[in-house]
């Protein structure tokens, strides 16, 4: 066969002609790096590649490039450093197939050259899918135009515990929120027909953010129909509805099987219940984890047998374990057409990348020109997630402070510091990994001995007197993003600044009383910026591979909200977190709370507008914020009989709390407006049931004498099942601007699927019987409710 006559339906006729070798080649990832023939000594840009290297080590092609994020130093040379290794591939490589290069995008194009966005938690802080899937436009025109194909994003975990590190990077508890966001990200990246050249990769499959403990891969403890009902909701609607091109697993275990090798979870539910047809990678490394971690196999070519006949197509990120497979079909312990299998599905998405030369299909790369990033919507865009993403938790009508309306002083260790506002798979992030890694491979990080250390230990070590230097290099990436102290002074020069409190509690120097009080003596208001760091290497306490036992405040900073609070003086506590915290001594402490959830380069300038009022607040949370560690996890959307509200019946609660209720409930976010929302039955019934689809008519007034903007929520509940059903589930939302006193009218509507679930018998659908459906400004702010019948309906 020569390429000229390669057409897409002959995919397996190409197969056919493939060695073994060649075949297992394509399941497998290289690492970009070990073609690097030396690092860039200091002051240079770039490492220089030999590619002359390859034919040695893959003489039989490569199927995805891996870590290509540490080549060039902007978009020109890291084009140029993939176009010299993808040439060199398809010298080595079977008719010339080239190599799908993957990066990670879930914040924006991850790397140098990449604009940066707010993180997922703060995008689903908006509640504003739309301003997602612009976002993720500009993330793929930034994939297309280096020479990438595979964007390692969204995140489509519910993550309903935040003693987990990796909330920040989630769209939070809910199955219809994140369901939404992850629609509105796919559609972005792939646009609207799967046009854009750029596939996108749903992760993690599946529960990943529901570890025993909060413990990063740790067990999960779900039952089969919590996996199809809830966690798969996510994946289930951006395959339907986005056509998701890639699936990586997650890197838990769920009833003994890891999910890298469960065969019910990648191919059962994954491909024969939810439809995907497109390719299944591995999350780095972990098929070596069942040698390695959960003891499920006993050698690098078992691991591999379970992974591949379970439905796992690709091992990233090089071949440890897929190595072995050559070795397992020639001695007949695996089917060679189990290979086959996967590769038809790696030379597939190949195909639609435009990397087989002579084939390409309807909207692939090979037919798409890729524009240049645009940089003015991505600062639009970024500026606009990061005002509607921040959530006012508290205010006794503190806020918004008047310009010039009296001293201010401003304290806490998040005040003058720019990192802080950033998450992992972040520009700065990013940045501080190389830097982490040179500190420890030369001795500079105290008891980490260079000769033994482990690179994945990276995200555990602690590094002590790095925080200059990471904190150096983010203001060196963002030259022009202020901190929030210098974002308030832009606004009112006067503003003085005391610095009180730390991230790690100083033994030498301890908070007291007295200190506090003559620090804020002479001021009107105190403005308290704390938080916590999120990142990948550091000290940072949230983060992935970053598990908390106790998600709160870290250092002395709880205690310095409580020493302000004693002062007297009128206490505006802003929050930087990436999840919710035990927040409930901050809340009692303060007149007001606002809680920026990772907002980025954009931090300074939107903290410092809401706190002034040049900005009104209007985001709602995505996740929910527990009173007491003892209530974890907490959500809104738990079972009838379980979690804290019970609509129908008492049952039990904690006896040594007061109030089982979350100290702020998902949806919940305040505004200097106040809005109220009422049943619109002035033309029939405001909500029914017609063609499969629930209509809420409603009227939204904002009662307040500002313009704001709100989010008004849709919830349901069935009222009797044969299975046991939520409380509540979100099933519609939407963003509106009012003007002060304004009124208008808006229908929210939900398709009857929304609500289905897996019955006895296995089949999903919804029984006959009562919903009501509850519309309301949070899952605790309930305003109006209608029970409908609904007919029986299945899949």
């Amino acid at each position: 066969m020569t390429t000229s006559t390669l057409t897409p339906d002959k995919v397996p006729d190409l197969v056919s002609q493939l060695t073994v070798e060649q075949k297992v080649a394509q399941l497998t990832g290289f690492a970009v790096t070990d073609l690097i023939a030396r690092r860039p000594e200091p002051g240079a840009l770039s490492p220089e590649l030999d590619v002359s290297r390859l034919p040695a080590l893959r003489p039989h092609g490569v199927g995805q490039l891996s870590l290509a994020w540490f080549l060039g130093h902007d978009l020109e040379s890291l084009r140029s450093d993939l176009e010299q290794v993808q040439a060199a591939i398809r010298e080595i490589a079977p008719f010339g197939i080239g190599a799908l290069v993957h990066f990670e995008g879930i914040n924006g194009f991850l790397h140098a050259s990449g604009s940066q966005f707010p993180t997922s938690w703060a995008q689903a802080a908006t509640w504003e899918p739309s301003l997602v899937t612009r976002a993720a436009t500009v993330t793929a025109a930034h994939m297309r135009a280096t020479g990438g194909h595979l964007l390692f994003s969204p995140v489509m975990d519910l993550a309903r515990d935040p003693r987990w590190g990796r909330v920040h990077e989630t769209y939070g508890e809910d199955p219809e929120l994140v369901a939404r966001f992850s629609v509105a990200f796919v559609r972005g990246v792939q646009g609207a027909d799967g046009e854009s050249g750029v596939l996108a990769t749903g992760k993690h499959f599946v529960g990943y953010g529901a570890s025993e403990g909060g413990l990063n891969q740790a067990v999960t403890q779900l039952g089969r129909r919590a996996i199809v009902d809830e966690y798969a909701e996510p994946f289930r609607r951006a395959i339907a509805e986005a056509g998701l091109a890639g699936i990586m697993n997650s890197y838990n275990e769920i009833d003994g099987v890891p999910c890298v090798a469960d065969r019910w979870l990648l191919t059962e539910l994954l491909r024969d219940q939810l439809g995907f047809t497109g390719l299944v990678v591995s999350d780095y490394d972990s098929v070596t984890l069942q040698t390695r971690f959960f003891h499920t196999a006993d050698s690098p070519a078992r691991a591999a047998v379970q992974a591949v006949s379970a439905g796992l197509d690709v091992e990233l990120p090089g071949d440890a374990n897929y190595s072995f497979l050559v070795e397992e079909v020639r001695g007949g312990r695996l089917d060679e057409q189990v290979i086959d299998t996967a590769v038809t599905r790696v030379l597939a998405a190949k195909a639609r990348a435009g990397l087989i030369p002579g084939m390409t299909t309807p909207g692939s790369a090979a037919a798409y020109v890729p524009a240049a990033p645009d940089r003015g919507e991505a600062a639009a865009v970024r500026r606009a997630v990061a005002e509607r993403g921040m959530v006012l938790l508290d205010n006794d009508g503190t806020l918004p402070l008047a310009l010039r309306g009296g001293r201010v002083v401003v304290v806490g260790p998040a005040a003058d510091e720019l990192r802080i506002h950033f998450g992992a798979y972040t520009s700065v992030s990013q940045a501080e990994m190389p830097l982490g890694m040179r500190a420890v491979m030369t001795g500079q990080i105290p008891g980490v001995d260079p000769a033994t250390f482990v690179f994945t230990d990276i995200f555990q070590t602690r590094m002590p007197g790095m925080e200059k230097v990471f904190e150096g290099e983010a203001r060196r990436i963002h030259r022009d993003a202020p901190t929030v102290l210098a974002a308030l002074r832009r606004i009112d020069p006067s503003v003085e600044h005391v610095p009180l409190g730390g991230f790690e509690a100083d033994p030498e120097r301890p908070l007291d009383a007295s200190t506090v009080e003559q620090a804020v003596s002479a001021a009107d208001v105190v403005v308290a910026v704390v938080g916590e760091r999120t990142g990948w290497v550091g000290d940072n306490t949230a983060g992935e591979g970053q598990s908390t036992a106790e998600p709160a405040l870290p250092g002395d900073q709880a205690e310095l909200v409580t020493l302000l609070a004693a002062t007297g003086k009128p206490l505006v506590t802003v929050v930087v977190s990436g999840r919710p915290l035990l927040l409930d001594a901050v809340a009692r402490a303060s007149n007001a709370v606002l809680l920026a959830p990772l907002l980025g380069e954009e931090a300074g300038h939107a903290i410092a507008d809401a706190v002034f009022g040049v900005l009104n607040p209007s985001g709602k949370l995505p996740s929910t914020f527990p009173r007491h560690l003892g209530q974890l996890p907490i959500y809104h959307g738990h079972h009838y009989g379980s979690g804290y509200d019970h609509p129908t019946g008492t049952r039990h609660g904690y006896n040594d709390l007061t109030d089982p209720s979350p100290l702020y409930a998902f949806g919940h976010g305040l505004s200097y407006s106040t809005f109220d929302v009422t049943l619109d039955d002035s033309a029939g019934p405001a909500v029914e049931e017609t063609g499969g689809l629930v209509h809420a008519r409603l009227v939204v007034t904002n009662t307040g004498t500002v313009d704001g903007e709100t989010v008004v929520q849709l919830y349901a509940r069935d009222e009797a099942a044969t299975v046991v059903r939520p409380v509540r589930q979100l099933i519609g939302f939407a963003r509106l601007a009012l003007p002060a006193g304004e009124t208008t009218t808006v229908t929210l509507e939900a398709p009857v699927e929304r609500l289905f679930y897996t019955g006895l018998d296995g089949t999903r659908g919804i029984e006959a019987g009562d919903v009501t459906v509850l519309a309301g400004f949070s899952s605790d702010d309930i305003r109006c409710a209608s029970t409908i019948t609904l007919p029986a309906s299945t899949a």
